[in-house]
């Protein structure tokens, strides 16, 4: 598109946030505009398909504090993207107040077309939100290409999956190379041309009395190709959306929140720029029974008095065995057993421990022998305190 195009979309509208917002804020914001505008949830309806498009584009430059800078510098220049006003600064152009020049001619709508050098400081400016450094060079310059967006989608796994890793397909509905014309945009059998307005650099500069204003190339709208012939599916522009199925390895040990990053898998870059990368946020499902500290795994154990008391060995479940675990006498209910190297293993070698929680349960019920045993206990230890802090308290205060 061409730069009066893209200057006049808004992105911070597109994702709903102030021009000041934090990247976590802007990052928030389109991940929740991507999962209620996603084509898998929005089948055939092509509003949400279109938003979904918006906001990746809006991400793709926000997300970027390089991009960003260029986009809000480009905003301020022109009135926050509002290119039909005078130059800031200057005064109002033709068809304005008092006589000036409009910067409507800047974008094309005025002038001779010229590829070629010049000052090429707002082209420097527009050219690197394109993806191009610098001002375009003679005839035959280098087009330079723009890598793609990165993307991010989202799993939900078991906790055991979690521990012991897992190998799962992923079906992703995002922006792809053409899968019809490889990318390059013109229909199979042909091949995009050389721009001859341009000379392949994608940027022409546009002359202003003293002052030389670079911007994308009209004709191929900054590529430095033309394609007489378009990709039928794609019309042109090498990229489509498609479902496609990954396949992602989750390593052991990944945490909840944690984020694998899949190395050019993300939107295709454009004039032959390597592909962005695809970020999977894992989300890991609770267990029944354990839990995790860390690369420790915990686990509550309810045990009997009588097994503190006079000690005992006890049976725990580990993800895919047991342990025995031996309780020795008089130990107290809530101590916390470790049992080394029973955690959870992760990738780089390191070995968690089985961390076990012992916990008195109380009968709601007791039959006729066990009270009377009970009863019999309690006239033994009738003389022991076990709260001698609590009584020395009460008796300071005179309770």
């Amino acid at each position: 598109m061409s730069a009066r195009e893209w200057l006049d979309k808004d992105f911070y509208r597109e994702l709903g946030v102030s021009s000041d917002a934090s990247t976590d804020e802007i990052k928030k914001a389109y991940r929740k505009l991507a999962r209620e505008n996603h084509p898998d949830a929005n089948p055939g309806n092509t509003e949400a398909e279109k938003k979904f498009k918006a906001v990746s584009e809006a991400y793709g430059v926000l997300s970027d504090s390089d991009k960003r800078k260029e986009y809000d510098d480009a905003r301020a220049l022109f009135g926050s993207g509002r290119t039909g006003g005078g130059f800031g600064g200057f005064p109002g152009g033709t068809g304005g107040p008092a006589g000036g020049f409009d910067l409507g001619d800047i974008f094309g709508q005025g002038g001779n077309a010229q590829a070629g050098g010049g000052f090429g400081g707002l082209g420097d400016m527009l050219g690197n939100l394109f993806g191009r450094r610098g001002a375009p060079g003679a005839a035959g310059g280098a087009h330079r290409g723009q890598r793609g967006s990165d993307v991010e989608t989202d799993v939900r796994i078991d906790f055991a999956e979690a521990v012991k890793g897992a190998t799962l397909p992923l079906r992703l509905s995002s922006p792809a190379t053409c899968g019809t014309c490889g990318g390059n945009g013109a229909r199979p059998g042909t091949a995009p041309r050389m721009c001859t307005t341009c000379s392949g650099a994608g940027l022409v500069t546009r002359n202003q009395g003293a002052f030389a204003f670079s911007e994308p190339c009209p004709d191929c709208r900054g590529r430095g190709q033309q394609i007489d012939d378009p990709c039928p599916e794609c019309a042109g522009e090498g990229v489509s959306t498609r479902t496609r199925t990954l396949t992602v390895r989750v390593p052991p040990g990944v945490d909840n929140g944690q984020k694998i990053r899949l190395a050019g898998q993300g939107e295709p870059g454009k004039g032959g720029a390597p592909a962005g990368d695809l970020f999977v946020r894992v989300h890991v499902n609770g267990d029944d029974l354990f839990g995790r500290s860390g690369n420790d795994l915990t686990i509550t154990v309810p045990v009997e008095f009588t097994e503190l008391a006079l000690g005992t060995t006890l049976s725990v479940p580990t993800l895919d065995a047991k342990v025995s675990v031996r309780v020795p006498a008089g130990t107290a209910s809530g101590r916390t057993l470790r049992v080394r190297g029973k955690g959870i293993a992760k990738r780089d070698g390191a070995q968690g421990d089985l961390l076990v929680t012992l916990q008195v349960v109380v009968p709601a019920k007791v039959e006729d022998d066990a009270k009377a045993a009970l009863e019999k206990y309690a006239d033994a230890v009738a003389e022991h305190d076990p709260r001698p802090e609590i009584t020395a308290l009460l008796r300071e205060r005179g309770a």
